[in-house]
Formats: C-alpha cells, structure tokens, sequence
C-alpha cells in the first residue's frame, strides 16, 4: 500500500468515526434515519421507479447531509464560544434552520411521489 492510499483509507476511517459519533450522539440525526428506513420500506412497498428512488435517495442524503453538517457547525461554535454568547446562537438557528429547509423539501417530494400512489 503506498502512501497516498494509506492517506485514502485514513481519510475514510475518519469519516466514518464521525458518522459513527453523530449516529450515536445526535437524536435529530436518529429521528431522520428511522423516517428514511420508513420511506425506503413504502417505497419498496409501492413500488418505485427507478427516476422515483433517484429522487427519495437525493433527499433522504442531503438530509442527512445537512444534519451532519448542522451537527458539526453546532459543536464548532460550542468549542469556540463555551459560554452563552447571543451571535453563537443565532449562528446555531441558522444551521438548523438549513436542515429544516432540507427536510420540508423532502416531505415536499415525499408527498409528490407517494401521495397519488396511497390514495
């Protein structure tokens, strides 16, 4: 193995080590993983397309995504401003504030794609 792919499997290990670290400290990201088991099993139920799953896919991932993401920028501010500082918290609103966008989309597209089939 030469360098560049020992950095590689370093690089990837270490992603995992932080998904591992959400998955287990973040409730939010938990309660997206279960909505995503449960639109995965209708969709598997209902049938989709493959355009469709394309579609769920992207935003069951960009929710999660995003949760990371709102995840990270939470502890950095929590790290650089231990203390109550108002800026920090408008700064963690607005991170969450991402997800909430990321997940009424995903409803939104939930709702075209599964709606006309469940009722």
């Amino acid at each position: 193995m030469n360098f560049k792919t020992g950095r590689l499997f370093k690089s990837f290990g270490n992603a995992f080590k932080g998904l591992i670290n959400v998955i287990g400290t973040e409730p939010n990201f938990r309660i997206h993983l279960v909505a995503a088991c449960l639109v995965i099993a209708t969709g598997i139920v209902v049938r989709l397309n493959a355009i469709e799953w394309c579609m769920i896919i992207a935003v069951i991932f960009l929710v999660l995504a995003m949760e990371v993401i709102n995840t990270a920028i939470e502890k950095l501010v929590d790290f650089v401003s231990p203390g109550f500082h108002v800026q920090a918290g408008v700064v963690k609103d607005i991170s969450a504030a991402a997800v909430l966008l990321t997940a009424v989309a995903a409803v939104i597209v939930g709702l075209i794609i599964f709606l006309p089939r469940l009722t």
